[in-house]
């Protein structure tokens, strides 16, 4: 069982790649991201493989943590998943790591034709099966794991690759509901929030206590690393605010029209648009999701505001609590060197190390309304 490390004293910036983004794209985008600041590229799993494109991540960077955030689990054997890592982390040396996670029922069975069988027990064993095949990947022992899903009883020297010259890949998960959130709690090195339920409110009465339940079953002496990845809408200008708004519209209505990543509206009293927007994915219509996210949603559920503004607001919202954040790329490559001063900002707010329990009360202020955010890929 791994102890999770001390929370760093300056916050981890991250940002994801545009799940459009096509392969042979994909090395100037990265290489713009190093470019920028940011301090570790999610490499998501929508309609790419996450392992195939992390490859290509960390084949044009030199510097920064190549995360994938999140691989799916269970269409993949916990072997196939721990090959793939131990080759990115050897050729990345040292700086890739594995986000892995459930998804939901929906596409697991629909789009993966997979069983879907006690999601929650199946990570907490894939978990655990990683971990144990890492183990005999770095000493040459046996491998033995008997777990509720998964049992490894075999692996002869010639199939072991052998041991990394760096630490195995760190394992990041993520959840929306409170058993997932401990099982990350239980066995993970860190935790990616999704972007539905980011609020701080939903941090600091779901994901956290739950981490904290997690980690004191299993004995550890810490919660994992938290990631937050809000979806935050900023812009060097107020009209260049508007057009970020704008685009992320969308992306944020088809999130929301999940009925499992709702836990977020209900709370803030929005059930109706949750159910809205379900009613107008189960028929299709998806071109008019969008239009149900007015400004007045975005702005309670999203947290936004200026380049000059953003780092008072996700201060405010996550400062304490958090030990990354995630951004969004600039729409306009010339706002660059302006975004990444304001990423210089955003480096110092800070971390839960700066605070061992977090504030009870929640609640920040955006610059245009309120805050809001996400927490972790079902």
């Amino acid at each position: 069982m791994t102890t999770p490390q001390a929370p760093a004293t300056r916050m981890e910036l991250t940002t994801t790649l545009p799940p459009t983004t096509a392969l042979r794209e994909v090395p100037a985008v990265v290489a713009r991201i190093e470019r920028l600041g940011f301090d570790t590229v999610h490499i998501p799993e929508t309609t790419h493989d996450s392992l195939a494109v992390a490859l290509l991540a960390a084949e044009h960077t030199s510097r920064i943590t190549v995360r994938t955030s999140m691989t799916l689990a269970f269409p993949r054997s916990p072997m196939v998943t721990a090959y793939a890592a131990w080759d990115l982390a050897r050729f990345s040396e040292g700086r890739f790591q594995l986000g892995l996670a459930t998804q939901v029922r929906g596409n697991i069975v629909g789009r993966f034709s997979v069983p879907w069988e006690r999601p929650v027990e199946n990570l907490r064993d894939y978990l655990a099966s990683i971990r144990a095949i890492f183990a005999s990947f770095s000493t040459g022992e046996p491998l033995e794991h008997e777990g509720s899903h998964y049992r490894f009883t075999r692996l002869q020297p010639y199939f072991n690759p052998g041991p990394l010259s760096t630490a195995a890949p760190a394992l990041y998960t993520g959840g929306v509901n409170r058993r997932v959130c401990e099982v990350a709690g239980e066995l993970a090195d860190g935790f990616v929030t999704h972007a539905t339920n980011s609020h701080p409110s939903h941090l600091r009465t779901v994901v956290l206590p739950a981490l904290r339940a997690g980690a004191e079953r299993a004995g550890r002496a810490g919660i994992p690393r938290v990631v937050v990845v809000s979806k935050s809408i900023t812009g060097p200008t107020p009209a260049a605010l508007a057009a970020s708004r704008d685009s992320a519209r969308q992306e944020l209505a088809f999130l929301f029209s999940t009925p499992a990543y709702r836990t977020t509206l209900d709370r803030l009293g929005l059930g109706r648009v949750g159910e809205r927007l379900a009613a107008m994915a189960a028929s299709g219509r998806w071109t008019g999701l969008a239009g149900t996210l007015d400004d007045e949603t975005l702005a309670t559920l999203i947290p936004h505001g200026t380049y000059a503004e953003l780092p008072d607001v996700l201060g405010q919202a996550y400062g304490g609590i958090a030990d990354g954040l995630g951004l969004g790329l600039p729409l306009d490559p010339d706002d660059d060197e302006d975004f990444g001063a304001l990423l210089e900002r955003l480096r110092l707010i800070p971390t839960s190390a700066a605070s061992r329990t977090p504030p009870a009360t929640a609640g920040p202020t955006s610059a245009t309304r309120g805050v809001a955010g996400s927490e972790t890929l079902s």
